[in-house]
Protein backbone atom coordinates (compact mmCIF):
# COMPACT_ATOMS: atom_id res chain seq x y z
CA UNK A 1 0.00 0.00 0.00
CA UNK A 2 1.73 3.52 -1.16
CA UNK A 3 0.39 6.01 1.48
CA UNK A 4 -0.09 9.11 -0.68
CA UNK A 5 -1.38 12.49 2.62
CA UNK A 6 -4.61 14.24 2.13
CA UNK A 7 -3.96 17.14 4.46
CA UNK A 8 -6.88 17.83 7.16
CA UNK A 9 -6.51 20.01 10.96
CA UNK A 10 -4.47 17.63 13.18
CA UNK A 11 -6.11 15.76 15.74
CA UNK A 12 -4.93 14.74 18.99
CA UNK A 13 -4.39 10.92 19.50
CA UNK A 14 -3.65 9.09 22.74
CA UNK A 15 -2.63 5.42 22.51
CA UNK A 16 -2.72 3.42 25.43
CA UNK A 17 -0.67 0.35 24.72
CA UNK A 18 -0.36 -2.78 27.01
CA UNK A 19 0.82 -6.05 26.06
CA UNK A 20 -1.57 -7.13 22.71
CA UNK A 21 -4.45 -4.27 23.66
CA UNK A 22 -4.22 -0.97 22.66
CA UNK A 23 -6.42 2.19 23.68
CA UNK A 24 -6.86 4.30 21.22
CA UNK A 25 -8.26 7.51 21.56
CA UNK A 26 -8.76 10.78 19.11
CA UNK A 27 -9.75 13.74 20.16
CA UNK A 28 -10.62 12.35 23.36
CA UNK A 29 -13.00 9.82 22.28
CA UNK A 30 -12.14 5.90 22.41
CA UNK A 31 -12.36 4.24 18.68
CA UNK A 32 -10.28 1.05 19.66
CA UNK A 33 -13.49 -0.90 19.20
CA UNK A 34 -13.81 0.35 15.53
CA UNK A 35 -9.92 0.20 14.84
CA UNK A 36 -8.78 -3.60 13.33
CA UNK A 37 -5.27 -2.05 12.84
CA UNK A 38 -3.38 1.66 13.52
CA UNK A 39 0.34 2.32 11.95
CA UNK A 40 2.16 5.00 13.75
CA UNK A 41 4.97 7.21 11.53
CA UNK A 42 7.26 9.88 12.07
CA UNK A 43 9.81 10.72 10.61
CA UNK A 44 12.06 13.56 12.04
CA UNK A 45 11.10 17.13 10.85
CA UNK A 46 7.66 16.09 9.75
CA UNK A 47 4.44 15.91 11.63
CA UNK A 48 3.31 12.33 12.89
CA UNK A 49 0.68 10.10 10.56
CA UNK A 50 -1.82 7.69 11.84
CA UNK A 51 -3.37 4.86 9.07
CA UNK A 52 -6.41 4.15 10.36
CA UNK A 53 -7.94 0.62 8.98
CA UNK A 54 -11.46 0.05 10.46
CA UNK A 55 -13.35 -3.25 11.06
CA UNK A 56 -15.98 -4.05 8.60
CA UNK A 57 -18.20 -3.50 11.58
CA UNK A 58 -16.99 0.03 12.22
CA UNK A 59 -20.20 1.69 12.56
CA UNK A 60 -20.93 5.06 10.27
CA UNK A 61 -21.05 7.56 12.95
CA UNK A 62 -16.90 7.45 13.33
CA UNK A 63 -16.44 11.15 14.58
CA UNK A 64 -12.75 11.32 14.61
CA UNK A 65 -10.46 12.63 12.13
CA UNK A 66 -6.49 12.49 11.86
CA UNK A 67 -4.44 12.91 8.47
CA UNK A 68 -5.94 10.23 6.38
CA UNK A 69 -3.70 7.95 3.85
CA UNK A 70 -5.13 6.76 0.97
CA UNK A 71 -3.24 3.95 -0.40
CA UNK A 72 -2.87 1.53 -3.58
CA UNK A 73 -2.59 -1.95 -3.31
CA UNK A 74 0.97 -2.79 -4.76
CA UNK A 75 1.96 -4.76 -7.99
CA UNK A 76 2.63 -8.57 -7.11
CA UNK A 77 3.89 -8.82 -10.11
CA UNK A 78 8.07 -7.95 -9.47
CA UNK A 79 7.61 -9.72 -6.38
CA UNK A 80 6.51 -13.03 -8.09
CA UNK A 81 9.16 -12.30 -10.79
CA UNK A 82 11.77 -11.72 -7.97
CA UNK A 83 10.54 -14.83 -6.03
CA UNK A 84 10.59 -17.73 -9.62
CA UNK A 85 13.81 -16.00 -10.89
CA UNK A 86 15.08 -17.38 -7.30
CA UNK A 87 14.29 -20.51 -7.66
CA UNK A 88 16.31 -23.51 -8.58
CA UNK A 89 14.34 -25.52 -11.42
CA UNK A 90 15.58 -28.98 -10.56
CA UNK A 91 14.80 -28.20 -6.81
CA UNK A 92 11.43 -27.40 -8.10
CA UNK A 93 10.87 -30.24 -10.21
CA UNK A 94 12.07 -32.40 -7.52
CA UNK A 95 9.62 -31.30 -5.46
CA UNK A 96 6.72 -31.30 -7.41
CA UNK A 97 7.32 -34.61 -8.76
CA UNK A 98 7.86 -36.00 -4.65
CA UNK A 99 4.32 -34.61 -4.24
CA UNK A 100 1.76 -37.18 -2.49
CA UNK A 101 -0.75 -35.44 -4.93
CA UNK A 102 0.98 -35.52 -8.06
CA UNK A 103 -0.54 -38.84 -9.08
CA UNK A 104 -4.44 -38.04 -8.65
CA UNK A 105 -4.65 -38.87 -12.43
CA UNK A 106 -6.26 -35.56 -13.20
CA UNK A 107 -5.66 -33.27 -15.98
CA UNK A 108 -2.48 -31.84 -16.12
CA UNK A 109 -1.86 -33.05 -12.85
CA UNK A 110 1.65 -32.25 -13.31
CA UNK A 111 0.97 -28.66 -13.90
CA UNK A 112 -1.05 -28.15 -10.93
CA UNK A 113 1.20 -30.25 -8.37
CA UNK A 114 4.22 -27.78 -9.49
CA UNK A 115 1.67 -24.66 -9.14
CA UNK A 116 0.55 -26.18 -5.67
CA UNK A 117 4.37 -26.21 -4.71
CA UNK A 118 5.07 -23.13 -5.82
CA UNK A 119 2.22 -21.13 -3.81
CA UNK A 120 3.09 -23.46 -0.74
CA UNK A 121 6.79 -21.85 -1.21
CA UNK A 122 5.62 -18.53 -1.69
CA UNK A 123 3.55 -18.47 1.47
CA UNK A 124 6.48 -19.99 3.65
CA UNK A 125 5.31 -23.26 3.64
CA UNK A 126 7.34 -26.62 2.60
CA UNK A 127 10.51 -24.34 2.15
CA UNK A 128 13.28 -25.64 -0.72
CA UNK A 129 15.74 -28.14 1.67
CA UNK A 130 13.52 -28.80 4.45
CA UNK A 131 13.15 -31.91 5.79
CA UNK A 132 10.57 -34.00 4.20
CA UNK A 133 11.39 -32.58 0.60
CA UNK A 134 13.23 -34.64 -2.13
CA UNK A 135 16.53 -34.17 -3.15
CA UNK A 136 19.38 -35.63 -5.42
Amino acid sequence: MTPTPIPPELQRVRIQASGPAAVLEINGRNVSDQVSEYQLRHTAGQLPEMLLLLKPTAGADFDGAVRVLVGEDPDPGPAAAQFLAALDGAEVERAALARHDLLDGGAHEFTRALLTQLAEWALGKRQPGDPGEVSG
